[in-house]
């Protein structure tokens, strides 16, 4: 979520340079609850043991109004598809929804 955060900050001042306005919140999608929670409340916050700088600066940009967060199920998570092994009908969903085709499929 924290790399998220800047790439997302990075390209609203990448568009204000170029003076295009977007004053709405950019949605983040998560599918960990946990994370969730840590980053918007700061009450939870107080509980955990270990908190990284990365979190706060989500808190931060949560609290501006700049990003706001929600969460999305493990399975509807396309992002995965880049991080750990999945299913075959799950894999193959997932390439559908990213655009990718099969070049070498006969036609």
């Amino acid at each position: 979520m924290a790399a998220t955060t800047c790439e997302l900050t990075w390209l609203r001042y990448l568009l204000q340079d170029l003076q295009v306005e977007h004053r709405q919140p950019v949605t983040l999608l998560c599918d960990n609850k946990a994370a969730l929670y840590i980053a918007a409340n700061p009450v939870y916050h107080e509980r955990t043991k270990h908190i990284e700088l990365d979190c706060h600066t989500v808190r931060e940009r949560i609290q501006n109004g700049e990003i706001q967060t929600a969460h999305v199920q493990t399975k509807h998570q396309v992002a995965d598809i880049f991080t750990k092994p999945l299913p075959a009908p799950l894999f193959q969903s997932h390439l559908g929804k990213l655009g990718v085709i099969d070049i070498h499929t006969p036609t």
